[in-house]
């Protein structure tokens, strides 16, 4: 597999409730940072588990995957029905067809608040 369609099958896995599946798209020793909540995640069967134990509720939606070489970045949808919609920017490095290393950047839409200052400048959606 190339390295996108890697991330692409990752997460249409994860979303199958596929966790025999998605375990084979990670590296026994991979490594994903969550930064927004200062979180590492070492090993595949933490991630996998993690991901596994999430409260139910939640779906996702593949926006868009770019890859160039082994880098992927994918961005992601995840509405929940009782903590809202979630987006992710996704920072992955594959190696063969795993996962080694990820940055997942997970926010809640219109969870930062804009400052007055920016009003003259942007549109709310």
């Amino acid at each position: 597999m190339q390295p996108a369609e890697v991330i692409h099958a990752l997460w249409e896995r994860i979303q199958a409730r596929d966790w025999p599946g998605a375990a084979e798209l990670v590296a026994d020793d991979a490594v994903i940072d969550w930064p927004v909540s200062s979180e590492r995640i070492v090993g595949k069967s933490n991630f996998i588990d993690l991901n596994r134990e999430y409260p139910e509720g939640w779906s996702i939606r593949v926006l868009r995957i770019v890859a160039d070489g082994d880098q992927v970045v994918s961005e992601v949808e995840v509405p929940h029905e009782d903590l809202g919609v979630f987006r992710v920017a996704s920072f992955w490095t594959v190696t063969g067809d795993q996962v080694v290393r990820g940055t997942e950047y997970w926010t809640s839409l219109g969870a930062d608040q804009s400052p007055a200052w920016r009003a003259a400048y942007v549109e709310r959606y």
